[in-house]
């Protein structure tokens, strides 16, 4: 069969469900590549094309497509199915995304926590475990990005991170730890890890911020570099919002902004999106107050 296959959201992260479908099929002795518009008008129709969409706020593919079947996956679809387990098992085909040196994946899935602007639980579920770092890791590679969402909650994901204390193998949890989980204990744990950048957090309520810096202090106290801290910040109400990026700033965590957006793929205010890029453009957010960002008086 002749396979093709549509990154609806681009190349900026290797997309994983379309590298498995591309490792299970070739397997099969089908024939796989990306699709292109070109395809339509040389009359050269795929079997199956396959498209995948992770966010909402996306625009879907706006070319012609010719195939004698289309298959859409993704969040960004509010398709919330797992793939067949035959092809949920399957090890990803890297070479689809050449660009990128690390391997991606998940030690557990799901989450315990109910917050109200994630689609988390109603796509994966209560926590659960996933995979091994054995299995996650590519041969050519000793970086891994984990994908987990709440990988603290889960035995099995914490003692996964303990095995990897030992390796030389860098990591990062790049969808955040859940502070709240951050013990001595835990924080020792993460101090023997090897890390790729940051160890990342998420802070979306100003409830957050004494959370955030107990932890913060537990893994100072195991000897983590201050320079390691990073979270993640929702941006809501923009006071509010910018008021906890302050105070993370001060604590010497890096604030990351993202203006809320609906499951409808709503578009953020202006002065939701000038406050991410004022915090995430970090040249200007060494420069000037908020209240001083040029956009903002236009």
């Amino acid at each position: 069969m002749k396979i093709e296959l549509i990154d609806v959201d681009g190349h900026n992260f290797p997309n994983l469900a379309l590298m498995k479908l591309s490792a299970y099929h070739k397997m099969n002795g089908d024939k796989v590549n990306w699709y292109s518009p070109l395809n339509y008008s040389l009359n050269k129709k795929a079997d199956i094309i396959y498209m995948s969409k992770v966010f909402t706020f996306t625009k879907d593919y706006e070319y012609p497509l010719y195939a004698e079947k289309i298959v859409k996956g993704g969040t960004g679809y509010k398709i919330y199915e797992d793939l067949p387990e035959e092809i949920e098992n399957t090890f990803p085909d890297y070479s689809i995304y050449p660009q990128y040196d690390f391997a991606i994946g998940f030690l557990t899935r799901g989450c315990i926590r109910s917050c109200p602007w994630c689609v988390v639980p109603k796509k994966e579920g209560y926590i659960k475990s996933a995979a091994t770092w054995q299995k996650t890791k590519r041969q050519d590679s000793n970086k891994i990005i984990f994908l987990d969402n709440n990988v603290l909650a889960c035995n099995h994901g914490i003692a996964q991170i303990e095995e990897l204390g030992y390796q030389n193998i860098h990591i990062d949890f790049n969808q955040g730890l859940d502070a709240r989980l951050i013990t001595k204990d835990i924080a020792k744990l993460l101090s023997k890890c090897k890390w790729i950048e940051y160890i990342r957090l998420a802070c979306d309520t100003s409830e957050m911020l004494p959370i955030i810096e107990q932890a913060v202090s537990y893994m100072k106290e195991a000897g983590i570099a201050k320079s390691r801290f990073w979270a993640y910040s929702l941006i809501q109400d923009v006071e509010e919002a910018h008021q906890r990026i302050l105070k993370l700033n001060e604590m010497g965590v890096k604030p990351f902004a993202q203006p809320y957006r609906d499951y409808e793929g709503g578009e953020p205010t202006q002065e939701q999106k000038d406050l991410a890029r004022w915090c995430n453009n970090k040249i200007i957010f060494n420069s000037c107050k908020f209240e001083d960002y040029k956009p903002r008086k236009l």
